[in-house]
C-alpha cells in the first residue's frame, strides 16, 4: 500500500507546490474506505473537507420521499463542489457519498481550507476548478433528466461506469442503478434486457458487460 505521502504527491504534486504538499501532508489525515462505504451522510456536519486520492465516489441527493438521485462522480485528484460549499458556509451536509471502489480520501481540515484560500495561488486556482468541473457534470445530469429518454440515460450511465472504473464489467445490482437513476427495479430489468437484445450489453450473474465503451 502506498504511503500518505506518495499519495498525495501522485495526486496533487502537479497541481499545487511544494510548500503547499508538505502543509498538506502535516495538516490533513488519510482515510480507507471499502467498497459501497457512505462516507458522507445527509445532515452530517462538515468539519473536514474530503479529497480523493486513488477509487472513486458517487455523489447523490435525496427527496423528501427518501429517493436518491445521482448527481456526479468524483475521482483521483478531485474533490466535492457540495462539500466545499458546506465546508465555506460551515452547514450540514446536503448529500451522501459512497464509494463505488476501494478508495483513499484526504481530509482536509476546514480552517486549513480557509487559510491556505489566502496564502496560496495554486489552491485558489484548484478549489475554483473543482467548482467548474463539478457545477458542469451536475449541469450534465440536469439536462440528461430534463432531455434524455431513461433508456439513453441508462446507457449513458453504464457507459460512464464503465470509463469511471476502467472495466467494460459493472458489478451493480439492477436494484442499485434503479436507485442511481431514481427509477423502479423492474423498469431497469426490462431496459437492461432490451440493450442486451440489441447487443449493447450481455446480462450475466451479479455483473452487466458492455460491448464497447
Amino acid at each position: 500500500m502506498e504511503t500518505k505521502e506518495a499519495l498525495i504527491q501522485e495526486s496533487l504534486g502537479y497541481i499545487l507546490e511544494e510548500s503547499l504538499i508538505k502543509e498538506i501532508i502535516h495538516s490533513s489525515q488519510l482515510k480507507i474506505y471499502d467498497v459501497d462505504h457512505t462516507i458522507i451522510q445527509i445532515g452530517d456536519e462538515m468539519r473536514f473537507m474530503p479529497i480523493v486520492l486513488s477509487g472513486s465516489i458517487k455523489v447523490l441527493r435525496e427527496n423528501a420521499a427518501g429517493d436518491d438521485l445521482l448527481l456526479y462522480y468524483i475521482e483521483g485528484g478531485d474533490t466535492c463542489a457540495m462539500t466545499l460549499q458546506c465546508c465555506v458556509k460551515n452547514a450540514t451536509s446536503e448529500i451522501k457519498a459512497i464509494t463505488m471502489e476501494p478508495s483513499s480520501l484526504l481530509m482536509i481540515p476546514v480552517e486549513m481550507m480557509e487559510t491556505w484560500m489566502n496564502k496560496y495561488a495554486s489552491w485558489r486556482t484548484y478549489i475554483l476548478q473543482s467548482y467548474h468541473m463539478r457545477l458542469t457534470e451536475l449541469m450534465e445530469t440536469v439536462d440528461a433528466i430534463a432531455f434524455m429518454k431513461l433508456d439513453e440515460r441508462l446507457l449513458k450511465y453504464l457507459t460512464d461506469q464503465a470509463k469511471l472504473l476502467g472495466s467494460l464489467e459493472i458489478h451493480h445490482t439492477h436494484q442499485q442503478i434503479a436507485e442511481d437513476l431514481n427509477s423502479s427495479r423492474v423498469v431497469i430489468s426490462r431496459l437492461l434486457k432490451q440493450m442486451e437484445i440489441k447487443g449493447l450489453i450481455t446480462l450475466q450473474r451479479n455483473k452487466i458487460v458492455l460491448s464497447s465503451i
